[in-house]
């Protein structure tokens, strides 16, 4: 499959995608409304219907919008959302660019969040510029490891890297569940959760009274790392080129097999990354539970197809998943009886939007623009 690469000419695409699809998600909340009046029998006329039934999608979007950065905090809390989904969106990112299609984000990020759990909880008496780091690093590492696991068999074997990641999701997340309902779990609590980490191995809080931790930082950090490491280093480099085309650059000597690995490797330290964030960075947490992420990594394909592979993109295309995540709730409570799922609704249209460009370009008359092409996966067997 092959996606235009990111041209910043092209920039008005995206967001006219994102309008389109909240305009769309309109039209499903009014045609909702309008069928529950006829089915509820209020003697309205067909204009008071139409004028309740507008007002009531216009209260759902007020409420979306408050709740996501309506104020101070909820845009505090739209970041926090946004960190795991710029550090797993990251991940699926460099495989992309590497011609590989990294599935494995969800899995990566609960092997980070496990091993920075467990060296967060069972090491005491450490200071924090000793202990957080040395936290971080394990779950990063955790991460890195089971990322490279898919990525040295597509290397030796040829197997592919979907039902790899696909099952190495499952493997991970199963695994994190029997750990902590059985062997690391806490015997005081009331939930299945591990013992809480350290204070000594929690992220300090950026904004006293928030739950925006240095996590954010870390995410910002991971974010401009991976443009350095893509475009201004020689591993970079490859890495892009084995994804433009493998067959070239084994014939200019470049190692195939060595930069699949490499990048599943540093994709799932970036997942891991943001599991980390969650279990040391979130006063709500501090712990590991059985079920603790709701599908960041399987979100951040659609945070990676948003920015298009473009490590910066990443940040914006994060935030806009974040907000919405954090703003349904408030959504809800202004628009009584609207499902969470709408967010999912136009979550899924934004995609198919920016991956069909074509539809945007024809409702908006924008003329289709020559761009080099990036790989995102070369499909089965090639």
């Amino acid at each position: 499959m092959r996606v235009r690469g990111w041209n910043w000419g092209e920039l008005a695409i995206p967001f006219l995608a994102v309008f389109t699809a909240v305009l769309a998600g309109a039209l499903v909340i009014f045609a909702t409304r309008m069928y529950e009046l006829g089915q509820e029998g209020i003697a309205l006329p067909l204009g008071g219907m139409v004028r309740e039934s507008l007002l009531y999608v216009t209260a759902a979007y007020q409420g979306l919008f408050e709740g996501a950065i309506g104020s101070q905090q909820a845009f505090l809390d739209s970041l926090v959302y946004s960190t795991p989904y710029i550090l797993a969106g990251l991940a699926v990112a460099l495989g992309f660019k590497c011609g590989l299609f990294n599935i494995g984000g969800e899995g990566q990020l609960y092997m980070g969040a496990l091993c920075s759990t467990v060296v967060g909880f069972s090491i005491k008496g450490l200071p924090l510029y000793i202990h957080l780091p040395l936290a971080v690093l394990a779950g990063a590492l955790g991460g890195a490891i089971w990322g490279a696991i898919p990525g040295f068999l597509k290397a030796v074997t040829g197997a592919h890297e979907v039902i790899n990641t696909i099952m190495m999701n499952y493997i991970a997340v199963k695994t994190v569940d029997y750990l902590v309902k059985n062997v690391i779990r806490d015997p005081t609590a009331s939930l299945d959760r591990t013992p809480f980490v350290e204070p000594s191995a929690r992220y300090p809080m950026l904004v006293p009274g928030s739950n925006l931790s240095t996590g954010f930082l870390v995410a910002l950090a991971a974010m401009v790392f991976v443009w350095w490491f893509l475009y201004k280093t020689t591993w970079g480099f490859e890495v892009r080129t084995v994804g433009l085309n493998p067959s070239a650059a084994r014939y200019a000597g470049m190692s195939v097999a060595k930069n699949f690995v490499l990048a599943m490797a540093l994709a799932g330290a970036l997942a891991g990354l943001g599991g980390v964030g969650i279990v040391l960075g979130r006063p709500s947490e501090y712990s590991l539970k059985a079920a603790f992420s709701t599908g960041f990594g399987f979100d951040s394909i659609a945070v990676a197809l948003l920015a298009k592979s473009n490590p910066i993109a990443i940040l914006p295309a994060a935030f806009l998943w974040g907000a919405l995540r954090n703003g349904a709730g408030l959504m809800q409570v202004r628009a009584p009886g609207i499902s969470i799922d709408l967010v999912n609704i136009v979550q899924a249209l934004v995609i198919i939007f920016v991956a069909a460009d074509e539809i945007v370009r024809r409702l908006y008359r924008i003329r289709a623009r020559r761009a080099m092409e990036v790989v995102f996966t070369r499909g089965w067997g090639r």
